[in-house]
């Protein structure tokens, strides 16, 4: 779940290191300026649409320390080169857990999100 108060630092401190004020920073990603003023205040939650807005207009803010706070501020190349070689393991299958292996569990469902908002949702043949 979304801590609210941890999130409002994150916010501050990309509008800090963007030397953006509260205007401007929602006129860079495309809310009303109240929208931001009633974030910071505590008065409303951050929705899907408006943290999606931030992670379009700062394509260079990693989504998961938007959200979480768990990832460096800044995508680095390094990390990457370094995603780009687990995703070109032979066997991938390899790297699940034993404890996922054992399950035998039947695929419900794959899901591939995009940039934008919109997803896909593909669903096995019955």
């Amino acid at each position: 779940m979304l801590n609210s108060e941890e999130f409002i630092n994150r916010l501050q401190e990309l509008m800090a290191q963007k030397q953006l004020t509260a205007s401007a920073f929602a006129a860079r990603i495309g809310v009303q300026r109240s929208s931001v003023s009633h974030i910071l205040a505590q008065r409303n939650k951050p929705s899907l649409e408006f943290v999606l807005k931030i992670h379009q207009a700062f394509d260079d803010i990693d989504l998961t320390w938007l959200l979480l706070g768990k990832t460096p501020l800044q995508k680095t190349i390094e990390s990457q080169e370094h995603f780009k070689e687990e995703a070109s393991i032979a066997n991938p299958i390899s790297q699940v857990p034993q404890t996922l292996k054992e399950e035998h569990s039947e695929i419900e469902a794959i899901v591939t999100l995009y940039k934008d908002g919109r997803f896909k949702k593909y669903l096995p043949k019955s």
